[in-house]
């Protein structure tokens, strides 16, 4: 995945993605690009936020497999150079489809429906997008959704981009460059080669940690950690 190609296969549907959603707001919406949300400074512990709970979440499924003896890991020999083109393709990876599924789609939706039903609409959106990935199954799918309510959840308080960004990079990025995961199905280089067994339940199997019920339950309760923390904090009187 880390090859040439394929980082300008990603960077090409970037361009394209940014595009369209430029166009779109521009001529539809009639409101500036700008305006979807990429306010920085202002939004920097957000953003800090989304990238802390996307190394604990996959530390703290690692752990949890290495305890009950369904991981274990060698270190992988992996070029300074792949690993540098596998940290750009899924920081462009998780920009354009932050972009995308939250930025426009549920930025959009919100315009006409309540914080939570946007939320699971955009979610929805968003693991139907993923169905053509390798080895998808019901589980997957079902955690691709909860990985959109959860990208998605700080969005609806704060309508910043920076928190979803950082979560869905490190996320991605710690989950198969680093520690050896394959990503929604694919199979990346990696510093560390891992070697899982036992159920596939716990592992994912051919899909991944993102077809585990480890990974459900972290989500489930990281969903609802931000929701509480966000509503008490933000109050918004259409979340119904």
């Amino acid at each position: 995945i880390a090859s040439s190609f394929m980082l300008f296969s990603v960077s090409l549907l970037a361009i394209v993605s940014i595009a369209l959603v430029a166009a779109f707001r521009k001529i539809i919406d009639r409101q500036s690009f700008f305006s979807l949300g990429f306010k920085f400074f202002s939004n920097i512990k957000d953003a800090f936020a989304g990238l802390f709970t996307g190394v604990f979440l996959l530390l703290v499924a690692a752990i949890l497999m290495v305890l009950n003896k369904n991981l274990s890991w060698t270190f992988s020999e992996i070029h300074s150079t792949e690993l540098f083109l596998s940290f750009v393709l899924m920081l462009l990876v998780a920009f354009y489809e932050e972009l995308v599924f939250r930025g426009y789609l549920l930025n959009n939706l919100l315009q006409s429906l309540n914080q939570r039903n946007a939320l699971c609409i955009s979610a929805l959106l968003f693991a139907l997008a993923h169905l053509g990935n390798p080895d998808i199954g019901f589980i997957g799918a079902i955690n691709i959704f909860l990985a959109g309510l959860l990208l998605g959840i700080n969005y609806i308080f704060k309508k910043n981009l920076w928190f979803g960004i950082f979560l869905h990079f490190s996320w991605n990025f710690f989950q198969g460059p680093v520690l050896g995961f394959k990503v929604s199905g694919i199979a990346v280089k990696s510093v560390l080669s891992q070697q899982t067994s036992g159920s596939v339940l716990i592992t994912g199997g051919s899909f991944g940690l993102e077809a585990s019920l480890l990974t459900s339950v972290l989500f489930l309760l990281a969903i609802g950690f931000f929701y509480v923390a966000y509503k008490k904090k933000f109050t918004p009187d259409t979340l119904k």
